[in-house]
């Protein structure tokens, strides 16, 4: 059985995302990373081939180093003892202007040709797991992303979760493996806003994608005559 935790820290007012993730048996790793902007700041990976085979009651042990990892990044981080420094925030993307002709050039043969900014390509996301996702409300995302004019796998991705139309905002962040794979997983917040959705997020420096599944908030319950 996997586990995992997702949490967002703000240090002086910066967005971090702490993801630790057990993964699996192949591996026998916990692995808990820090992202922030779309990058790794930090990485820790404890092993535990000491518990293999698991059976039940080792499967407990692996879930308790699993909180005590996590949540230890989350104390040290917040007290400082774990530092990281966020990366800078990207530039703005430069706006294209046509360029003007100078009273000198007019009548000239010909002009300098209008500069413009460079196209953003397109990722193609997908869930792979579309109907099983949500298990009561526990919501497991797996998603893959591609470069969709090669189909080559969007390595190092920044990957967010949101739900749109949620009575308190929630938003998952993580960074895709190099295969382009990624997973997120948590709490479905009560739906109460019209047209509620799953949107998910996918960016790389020069791509950009989104997938966006519709959601059906449960009917209340009349109220008693």
């Amino acid at each position: 059985m996997l586990f995992g935790h997702n949490t967002n820290v703000t240090l002086d007012g910066t967005v971090f995302h702490v993801q630790t993730e057990d993964r699996g048996v192949n591996s026998a790793a916990i692995d808990t990373t820090v992202h922030c902007r779309g990058r790794v700041l930090h990485r820790r990976t404890n092993r535990y081939h000491d518990l293999l085979p698991l059976d039940a009651e080792k499967e407990k042990t692996v879930k308790t180093r699993l909180d005590e990892q996590h949540f230890g990044v989350l104390d040290e981080l917040r007290s400082g003892a774990l530092k990281v420094e966020a990366p800078p925030l990207p530039p703005p993307r430069p706006v294209a202007l046509a360029s003007q002709p100078s009273a000198a050039s007019l009548g000239s043969a010909s002009a300098p040709a209008p500069v413009s900014a460079p196209a953003e390509r397109i990722l193609s996301v997908e869930m792979l797991n579309p109907r099983t996702w949500l298990t009561g409300k526990h919501a497991t995302l797996y998603v893959v992303a591609r470069h969709k004019e090669t189909g080559a796998p969007a390595g190092s991705a920044l990957v967010v979760a949101r739900i749109v139309g949620a009575s308190e905002p929630i938003e998952v962040t993580t960074q895709s493996s190099e295969d382009g794979h990624a997973r997120l997983e948590f709490d479905m917040p009560r739906l109460g806003g019209e047209d509620p959705a799953l949107v998910i997020d996918v960016a790389t420096r020069d791509a950009r994608g989104q997938l966006r599944f519709q959601l059906r908030a449960k009917p209340k319950a009349p109220a008693a005559g």
